[in-house]
């Protein structure tokens, strides 16, 4: 195994604003200068191009599964969740493999 990839996908619920979603990216931007672990991160708006995608992504790489479990459980990481993208999210889905 080379390292571990989490990929989270999200739906914004209907009357987010572009400002909210700038926020999350902006705050889920800032963790890799927090947890340590994170060896890669991308995030980024679905470009429009196919119906029924979801809005947003956030790619995050590991070295380890242990790496991952840290980022998920940081607070940091936490704290984006409950206050920035719980309060618009209509929907999610993620998985997480080894690379």
């Amino acid at each position: 195994m080379s390292g571990f990839r989490h990929v989270v996908m999200f739906v914004w619920a209907e009357g987010t604003t572009t400002g909210q979603q700038e926020e999350v990216a902006a705050r889920l931007g800032e963790l890799p200068g927090v947890i340590p672990q994170i060896r890669s991160y991308s995030l980024g708006a679905d470009a429009g191009i196919g119906a029924d995608n979801h809005d947003f992504v956030v790619v995050g790489d590991f070295a380890s599964e242990e790496d991952f479990l840290v980022y998920r459980d940081h607070p940091a990481h936490r704290a984006v969740i409950d206050e920035y993208i719980t309060p618009i999210l209509a929907g999610r889905a993620a998985v997480q493999y080894e690379l």
